[in-house]
């Protein structure tokens, strides 16, 4: 049995991990999108590093597009199989697939206008809509803790892992020349205590790990809560500066956090008297398909539902859907928050908002997550003195702000209670990936003095034998 890498290897996007079985047989974790690695980024995604139609089994942690986005272009090059994937995650791609074709089509388009007038050849997408609807009949739902049978020599089981609505780990069990091994992947290992949803499941022992490590070599900060963050901003940037505060934030997990916050704000007459913008489409489906799967909220949350039927909506929301709608936003006087996709700025109507916006010194960009270093997200955490977006130069008079209390992603604490119900040298190897070297490199030598014996960091397209 082997196992190579093709994306997430030393870089945190692209999650693509391929297991191959000595009879012949393989099996893809995730088809991830690599997002925000600057101008190789359009390579990385244009090249599997193995050959799709040759995939005869695939499985999905959750729905993030760096996790889920390449799943068109997958079956556009021959994959025939099943798409296995909790109701959730089935659920949420569905409809974060669609957007990202939509963005892509929308970007090339544009892109087109200028490459025709320079009388260089027309791009493609990656994938289009109708590429994108074409995924929904691949899929087949398995629920968390249920040991599902692929074939005679592979079964899987999902375990909650509490990053967002559905996501999950994947234990495996494949039987070769007459012995059992476990692998068990991470997906994207969310917080304990977690604000709505569930803390990550404790999980069967495995022979081999591919951990993510994204946080893997420090701790979120615990001592300013993200909820007195977020107001702080507000009162800040709104009521003090009469500015916009423009929060990029991901559809999925990120949007419904903030929203939430905002209403506990409310219930406490705490909030501000604005207008609070949510500015994506797929935000508004997002918010509706994780309201529809209330069992995977937490129990803090079940209770707040007795007397709150909706935890995500307070006085002031309105959701933004037209792109007319939106651009008139940018004409807007009044102090507001804008709340807009997506989380590194790298692409979807925020980008805009930030264009317009950045160089007034009253608006403020508060970043919200992890952002790759190369998307305009990760550029603004340096404060740059100017930024280059959408080919033109701009002065960063506004305020850059960071709330990193607010990662679904865990920390290295929260990495290390995810391990604790393992042996640890029962782990014959364990594979860092969805990280950045560094980081992967530091958190390498915290887990080998836990006792992890053999702590591997692949590179991109590397393959590994697993004995």
């Amino acid at each position: 049995m082997k196992i190579s890498f093709h994306g997430a290897a030393r870089t945190v996007t692209g999650s693509k991990h391929l297991i191959r079985l000595s009879n012949g047989k393989k099996i893809l974790l995730d088809c991830g999108m690599f997002q925000g690695m600057g101008p190789k980024t359009n390579d990385l995604n244009a090249d599997f590093g193995f050959d799709a139609s040759s995939v005869n089994y695939m499985i999905l942690s959750h729905a993030h597009i760096d996790h889920c986005g390449l799943l068109p272009k997958l079956i556009k090059e021959g994959y025939n199989g099943k798409v296995y994937a909790t109701p959730a995650t089935k659920d949420l791609a569905t409809i974060l697939l669609e957007d990202s074709a939509a963005i892509q089509e929308m970007d090339i388009k544009y892109e087109n206008k200028k490459r025709g007038l320079l009388g260089l050849p027309y791009l493609k997408p990656l994938y289009t809509i109708e590429d994108a609807l074409a995924v929904a009949p691949h899929f087949q739902s398995v629920e968390y803790n249920h040991w599902f049978t692929i074939d005679e020599d592979i079964s899987f089981c999902f375990t909650d892992v509490g990053h967002i609505i559905g996501s999950a780990a994947v234990h495996l069990k494949i039987q070769e020349n007459g012995k059992t091994t476990t692998i068990t992947f991470s997906g994207d290992v969310g917080r304990y205590r977690d604000v709505i949803l569930k803390s990550p499941d404790v999980f069967p022992q495995a022979d081999i790990i591919l951990l993510e490590s994204t946080y893997g070599n420090s701790i979120h900060d615990k001592h300013q809560p993200s909820i007195d963050t977020l107001l702080k901003w507000i009162e800040h940037t709104c009521l003090n500066k009469k500015g916009k505060l423009i929060i990029p934030a991901f559809s999925v997990g990120r949007t419904q956090e903030i929203l939430y916050y905002l209403n506990q704000l409310e219930i406490e007459n705490k909030l501000p008297a604005l207008e609070y913008f949510v500015d994506s489409p797929l935000s508004l489906k997002a918010t509706s398909v994780i309201k529809s799967y209330p069992q995977y909220f937490n129990n803090r949350i079940q209770k707040i539902l007795e007397k709150d039927d909706d935890p995500f909506n307070f006085k002031g929301l309105k959701f933004v859907k037209s792109v007319d709608e939106s651009k008139m936003l940018n004409y807007y006087k009044n102090p507001c928050v804008i709340i807009s996709a997506s989380g590194m700025a790298e692409a979807g109507r925020v980008k805009h908002h930030i264009s317009n916006n950045i160089e007034n010194s009253r608006n403020t960009i508060l970043l919200t997550g992890y952002c790759e270093p190369h998307s305009l997200g990760g550029r603004l955490m340096h404060h740059p003195k100017e930024v280059n977006i959408f080919g033109q130069h701009h002065e960063v008079n506004a305020e850059i702000a960071e709330m990193r209390s607010m990662s679904a992603h865990g920390d290295y604490d929260d990495l290390s209670q995810f391990l604790s119900c393992q042996h640890a040298k029962q782990v014959k190897k364990l594979f860092l990936v969805h990280g950045e070297y560094e980081v992967q490199c530091d958190f390498q030598k915290k887990l080998i003095k836990k006792g992890f014996l053999d702590v591997e960091i692949p590179s991109l397209h590397q393959q590994i034998g697993l004995g």
